[in-house]
């Protein structure tokens, strides 16, 4: 238990984050402010990179004398220069970032320019104009292209969505890292910009300026004298972005061998990269090799004859010098099969090397005047072919003043899939999740660009099952929670509590909050159709309400009405949760069932909720190759087997060695442990079968809340030697095939997706009568008895008296329908849906309330079809496009008064 003062702190710091929340939701309610600009680089870890050289850019033009300029900064001392120099400019202001003031500046600036990510808290407000300028064309892979990629770039990817432009330093970068590793192809609704990097701009120094950058490095204790500039500036290493490893100690050593090889007449310095410049500043000894992090990077290029890296970007930026480049890495091999490059070394425009001595004996050679070789020119001209030292004023044109034509500005590329949305639920293991995985393992993704949304979590059965879904599919996760007051939050909740449901879209009420979360969620995406397969969660089924206007499904995997009056340790829990998903079934275009008797059975049942047209059939699918394929892993090499606390040995439970020798006649069944399933008559069952048949066995395969409940049950009765609860397994189809007999005991089902796979393990079956099991399989091959404990007996024992055969599936068959289905409701939804606007591109910069959220779908249906609530909406629609790339209402900023 914790102390007091713990709770007392702990109670502080909610007081804080909801004070943050409120403050932050006062100032996304205020006007913007027309004529600022808020600049942040590397979450304020100085005045840097792209965003630097355009506030630079607009400075110095008088043209927008009257805009206003917000510096994010970690620390005051994060740009100890940029303060100083603009410390008597009334227009340069300076925030902390996750400050109030930065909240404040976040909400209320009209144009926000990043070159990294904004924080979960940011939402694009309708009228703001984000560009983000990204940090460098990669040679490292990114995105989904990384290990865990998509989980790792969750908010970047968040980010990039809602960026209405998006800067590329050349086309390899727009393509295969923009719409390619993070996945903007189809989606992405803003513009990509290739016209050049504006921080390369600040590579091209006259004398007169290089010597100003040599003397604020010597004043910051650089000890540079007259020699020549090497610059090593290697990437960070570690197992992610957010925990870099200090290598510092290796980097200096580095430095200093190389130091030893060039000789006197140049100075190695070094360049850490922002995520572990942290751990050098902190080393005293690095004074004098450690170029600051306040001084741009590429400013410091100006001054560098020849550089030495790894696998940084720095590279590409450097090549529009003309100067050398060396790659130095003491084991490349580690770290591309573990992150991965886009390019071998084999390929790259400069000498790979793995000892510092090597590194800086080849720059010796090539600052000599040693040939770089054919591959230099190549990559000068493939990645640096726009930076001729007017990027800046390029990207200010475009951005600023709205004028595109002439410019390389362009939507992301589409190939003409329709882009489908599905909500997969909390991806625990369960049916839902199988049956999730198995409809994407089997969608026609040549037809379809699909994106499935999950909440952002990293326990490790979450990413197991996470790691289930094909790589061909689009992962996008919610990352933070809701902006809006706590007060708004706290009405909103009342409001749904006491099933006002259908007020989330009204906008007189809390329409504004779930448009806001969509946003922040996904930007200003698009997708052609959408749909809740999770089917349990009132806050996600609500949420996909507010996409802009598509078709939108939302899947019921169970009888819903005996679903919610499930009762578990004496409670329903799901009673007032589920009660608010029916309240919002009137606002789908199709209600999905899992067979065709469940659709049936749910149309009646749930009639007052939506128009009966609206309740259609999608069958799940078994994934017959993993079915298959886990039939034959050998039982004691599953992962599920208890493991010894001390020795870390798996241990093998009894009943794998009696299974695999088959001992007796085995009857098993998979699910979990819920009352729905009642295993309690499953075993009072099998009590009266073995009192006939001694040498039969048992197994319950699976976990849940009445695991311990069942469990004394099968103590009270005796058969703790002859029934086994195993726990989960990840591949139960093992255990099944080893059996000689599948049984369900359910009170009621969807379209249980374990009788597919019993079937196709070939598994006899025996089942009581609940309405789906009747349509469960294509053809009569299970053998259905009444709800009782004596009709479950009589069909166990028929098993054993070799009176129920083996069940069938003709898999091709079956498959090919359960997709005809699917397709069809993907395409009929779009034909009937009153809010569908397939194909639309929206303008950059629409006016608030362009995307018709659930508030048209609302409208459209009558009260009575909505389960007896009421409200009064009225349909948004979506702003033209003008096709001039233009922001509409955008001015040129020339004056104060102008802004």
């Amino acid at each position: 238990m914790k102390s007091p003062l713990a709770r007392l702190r702990r109670f502080a710091t909610q007081v804080r984050r909801g004070a943050r929340f409120d403050h932050h939701a006062y100032w996304r309610r205020r006007p913007l402010r027309a004529d600022t600009v808020m600049y942040e680089s590397f979450s304020g870890n100085g005045a840097l990179c792209n965003p630097e050289a355009i506030f630079r850019g607009l400075k110095a033009n008088p043209e927008f004398a009257g805009l206003k300029h917000v510096w994010v900064l970690a620390q005051r001392d994060s740009a100890p220069e940029l303060v100083r120099e603009f410390s008597g400019d009334r227009r340069v202001s300076f925030v902390r970032y996750r400050s109030t003031a930065y909240f404040k500046a976040l909400a209320t600036s009209r144009f926000l320019i990043n070159n990294a990510t904004f924080p979960a808290e940011f939402g694009k407000r309708d009228g703001q104009i984000y560009l983000n300028t990204w940090h460098g064309t990669p040679l490292k892979r990114m995105g989904f292209d990384m290990p865990d990629g998509a989980l790792e770039s969750a908010n970047t990817v968040r980010n990039l969505l809602c960026a209405d432009y998006i800067l590329a330093a050349n086309d390899f970068m727009a393509e295969r890292m923009y719409e390619d590793a993070y996945r903007l192809r189809n989606v992405y609704t803003g513009r990509i910009i290739t016209e050049g990097y504006p921080r390369i701009d600040r590579q091209r120094l006259d004398p007169r300026a290089k010597a100003a950058v040599r003397d604020l490095l010597e004043h910051d204790g650089l000890e540079i004298g007259d020699r020549d500039i090497v610059l090593y500036a290697p990437t960070w290493h570690g197992d992610s972005f957010r925990n870099p490893e200090d290598d510092i100690d290796e980097l200096v050593d580095a430095v200093d061998r190389m130091q030893r090889t060039l000789g006197t007449e140049h100075v190695v310095l070094l360049k850490t990269h922002q995520v572990v410049h942290r751990f050098a500043e902190s080393r005293p000894r690095l004074r004098r090799i450690l170029v600051p992090n306040s001084v741009p990077t590429n400013v410091v290029l100006g001054i560098t004859s020849g550089v030495v890296t790894d696998f940084s970007s720095i590279f590409f930026d450097y090549l529009a010098t003309g100067g050398p480049v060396v790659f130095y890495s003491p084991d490349p091999l580690d770290y591309s099969t573990s992150r991965g490059t886009y390019f071998s070394a084999e390929e790259l425009p400069g000498p790979v090397v793995t000892e510092p001595e090597s590194a800086g004996r080849r720059m010796r050679e090539l600052l000599g005047g040693s040939d770089r070789g054919p591959a230099y020119a190549t990559w000068r001209q493939r990645f640096t072919p726009r930076d001729d030292g007017q990027a800046t004023e390029r990207i200010i044109d475009i951005v600023f003043r709205g004028r595109t034509a002439g410019y390389d500005v362009r939507p992301a590329a589409s190939d003409g899939r329709e882009r489908l949305l599905l909500f997969l639920g909390g991806m625990r293991s369960n049916g839902i999740t199988t049956a999730a995985m198995n409809l994407l393992d089997e969608i026609d993704h040549a037809r379809y660009d699909v994106t499935v949304l999950m909440a952002y979590s990293r326990r490790r059965w979450h990413r197991a099952n996470q790691n289930r879904i094909p790589d061909t599919v689009r992962r996008l996760y919610r990352v933070g929670g809701m902006n809006g007051s706590k007060w708004e939050h706290g009405r909103r909740k009342l409001d749904e509590r006491r099933g006002r449901v259908a007020w989330h879209a009204d906008p007189a009420r809390h329409a504004h909050l779930w448009d806001d979360e969509w946003r922040r969620v996904f930007g200003d995406a698009r997708f052609d159709w959408v749909a809740d397969f999770s089917g349990y969660s009132p806050f996600w089924a609500t949420l996909l309400l507010h996409s802009p206007a598509a078709p939108r499904a939302i899947w019921l995997h169970n009888e819903m009405v005996a679903d919610r009056q499930r009762e578990v340790r004496g409670r329903k829990r799901m009673l007032r949760s589920l009660g608010h998903v029916f309240d919002l079934y009137g606002s789908y275009d199709r209600l999905v069932s899992v067979s065709p008797r469940l659709t049936e059975l749910n149309r009646n049942e749930l009639a007052r909720y939506a128009p009966a047209d609206r309740f259609v059939t999608v069958r799940n699918l078994p994934n017959v190759r993993q079915v298959r394929s886990g039939a034959r892993q050998a039982l004691e090499e599953l992962d599920g087997h208890p493991v010894d606390p001390d020795s870390g040995q798996v241990l093998v439970p009894e009943w794998v060695e009696r299974l695999r020798e088959h001992r007796g006649r085995w009857f098993v069944t998979v699910g979990r442990l819920s009352p729905e399933k009642n295993h309690a008559r499953l075993i009072r069952a099998f009590s009266a079968v073995r009192a006939r048949n001694p040498d039969v066995r048992l197994l319950v395969v699976g976990t849940g809340p009445l695991r311990e409940k069942l469990q004394s049950q099968i103590d009270t009765l005796g058969l703790s030697d002859v029934v086994t609860m195993t726990g989960a397994y990840q591949n139960p189809f093992a255990i099944m095939a080893a059996a000689d007999c599948f049984v369900m005991s359910s009170h009621y089902e969807g379209q249980p997706m374990v009788l597919l796979e019993a079937a196709v393990c070939r598994l006899p079956i025996v089942s009581t009568a609940f309405a789906s099991v009747l349509d469960a399989l294509p053809d009569d091959s299970i053998h259905i008895v009444e709800q009782s404990d004596k009709a479950l007996r009589d069909g166990m024992l028929a098993f054993l008296d070799g009176r129920v055969p083996p069940s069938r599936l003709d898999v091709p068959a079956y498959r090919a329908e359960a997709l005809r289905e699917f397709t069809d409701i993907v395409s009929s939804a779009r034909s009937v849906s009153a809010r569908s606007a397939i194909g639309e591109e929206p303008a950059i910069g629409e006016e608030p309330g362009t995307h018709a959220g659930a508030s048209a779908r609302l409208s459209a249906n009558p009260p009575e079809n909505r389960g007896g609530s009421t409200t009064h909406d009225r349909a948004r629609e979506d702003a033209p496009n003008d096709g001039s790339g233009r922001h509409r209402g955008i001015p040129i900023v020339s004056a104060p008064d102008r802004g």
